[in-house]
């Protein structure tokens, strides 16, 4: 049984695990050396592998990039900067595409063209970072005069087709041109709720590689995003079709997010799977196992056969093919056929075939989200630090065992509702973000970092919006935090002291405010 002795051990262990981690490059970045309308599906085809032009050198840039990234356990400051370096692409519209995470949470951007002695300031205008890709604008486009866009075939390369990857890999200052062949093509998952087509060739990729150009013949296939850890010659490319699906949906100025179907299905192989379901053998295709939604108007139920996507057949492993020698996961011809927020679909439902128009939208919304692009909101409270659930807060797990393990125990809802939906009765999870303050009003408590607030005298807390307003207007002598855990104790504080001690806490900790503006808001509303 854990003890509130070991759960306190545990934080204290975890904080401690926070305090003294490094910050870490973001993956395929390199550090910065010292100073010197939905498209039709895309045909497969050979791509032409023909001589190399002698200009496409000049629609390569390298990118500096200082990132100040949030810091989930101190939210009311920013991490440590660092800087980073990868590449970039001249495409049309005088911009630069590169990948998300060598401009993520950039506070200065400069570009460098191959052979050149000057850096160009340039400004991120457009971000996708599920799919991992963004756009940058030049502060002197007069740039652009002597460095063309680079042309994007319109095909999907070929299994064995041969390619080249332009880039600026960590080793060196000039630009590198790495020699290949297409090993794979497949439909896989960026993040936890986008799916996207991923191409895999041996041409190696290395931090600094991330946001260059693979070509085959004389235009680009696609950008370099990733290299598979602790192997060689193993690099992944973002393909074109991706890439125009980014630039359509950020036409307007604003990233809406790719449509996503988030039924759950799966295979159709096994035989007495095939009796229980009265199938016979000319059924193909994938069985629903976990429908979105189960209200009665929802068009999938359990045990619902998918035998089409718009016209296209699914075969029992739950693919579709796609061209000559190619198959995908039948979720790739979502992102075509989806039209209005409705995914055609056919399906067999109890010996009967029909057709259903199926919801999807851009992206699932989790419980515990990823800030996006953002900072933490927090809210001080006397020596206590209140802050949302977030993806980036539970990095302190994936990098310990131990917590994940103890925290499963305790059954919190940071490991039990890792993939749920918010509803109306819990939008998010408020978290106690940081180690309390060292304050006389929380002597005899355990360390409480990474405990979820369940409710404060006895009102469940929907959000830490709700959290800061039920804070506000309680008029009880008494505030009683309960946790939401498995074993563990409770907290019971005086309000007012709370309340006249925030002040010093933010005084001694050098913290410039109680809230970020937000909470604040909802703080003054009183």
């Amino acid at each position: 049984m854990i003890t509130l002795r070991h759960f306190a051990a545990l934080a204290i262990a975890a904080s401690s695990l926070i305090a003294t981690a490094q910050e870490p490059l973001p993956p395929g970045a390199a550090p910065m050396a010292a100073p010197m309308a939905a498209p039709a599906p895309v045909p497969v085809q050979p791509a032409d592998a023909g001589p190399i032009p002698a200009n496409l050198e000049n629609s390569v840039v390298k990118v500096f990039s200082t990132l100040r990234r949030p810091d989930p356990y101190k939210p009311w400051g920013k991490a440590t900067p660092i800087e980073v370096t990868g590449s970039g692409v001249v495409i049309d519209g005088k911009r630069i595409l590169t990948n998300a995470h060598v401009v993520g949470y950039a506070s200065q951007v400069q570009i460098q063209a191959s052979q050149s002695g000057n850096k160009v300031s340039a400004t991120v205008v457009a971000v996708a970072r599920d799919m991992d890709l963004a756009i940058l604008k030049l502060d002197d486009e007069s740039f652009f005069a002597t460095h063309p866009p680079l042309a994007r075939a319109a095909l999907l390369p070929s299994v064995r087709d041969q390619v080249f990857a332009y880039g600026f890999p960590t080793g060196g200052a000039s630009l590198s041109i790495t020699k290949g062949i297409v090993s794979r093509i497949e439909f896989t998952n960026y993040s936890l709720d986008t799916a996207g087509l991923r191409i895999q060739i041996d041409a190696a990729i290395n931090p600094g590689n991330s946001g260059g150009p693979v070509v085959a013949g004389d235009k680009m296939i696609g950008l370099a995003f990733s290299h598979a850890a602790n192997t060689q010659n193993i690099g992944y490319i973002i393909p074109n079709e991706e890439v125009e699906l980014f630039l359509r949906d950020v036409s307007d100025g604003r990233y809406d997010g790719k449509p996503a179907f988030v039924d759950e299905v799966q295979t159709l192989e096994n035989p007495v799977l095939r009796t229980f379901l009265n199938l016979d053998k000319s059924v193909e295709g994938a069985v629903v196992q976990g429908p979105a939604l189960s209200d009665a108007s929802y068009p999938l139920k359990e045990w619902d056969v998918i035998t089409r996507i718009g016209e296209t057949p699914i075969d029992n492993q739950g693919m579709v093919k796609v061209g000559p020698g190619l198959r995908l996961r039948f979720q790739y011809r979502v992102q075509q056929l989806a039209k209005n927020g409705k995914l055609p679909l056919t399906i067999v439902r109890g010996g009967k075939t029909m057709e259903v128009q199926v919801p999807v939208t851009a992206g699932r919304k989790l419980l515990i989200a990823d800030l996006d692009g953002g900072y933490p909101s927090y809210f001080i409270y006397g020596p206590i630090v209140f802050s949302r659930a977030s993806a980036e807060f539970l990095s302190f797990m994936a990098n310990s065992s131990n917590a994940m393990s103890a925290y499963s125990y305790i059954k919190s809802p940071l490991v039990t509702r890792r993939g749920d939906s918010p509803t109306a009765e819990r939008e998010e999870l408020v978290v106690v973000s940081s180690p309390f303050f060292p304050h006389k009003l929380t002597s005899g408590y355990s360390n409480r970092f990474g405990s979820v607030i369940y409710s404060i005298n006895k009102v469940p807390v929907r959000s830490l919006a709700h959290l800061v307003a039920l804070l506000r207007d309680s008029k009880d002598e008494m505030i009683v935090i309960h946790f939401d855990q498995r074993g563990g104790e409770n907290m019971v504080v005086r309000r007012r002291e709370m309340v006249d001690a925030t002040e010093g806490v933010l005084s001694d900790n050098g913290i410039r405010s109680q809230g970020t503006g937000d909470m604040l808001d909802i703080w003054a509303k009183k």
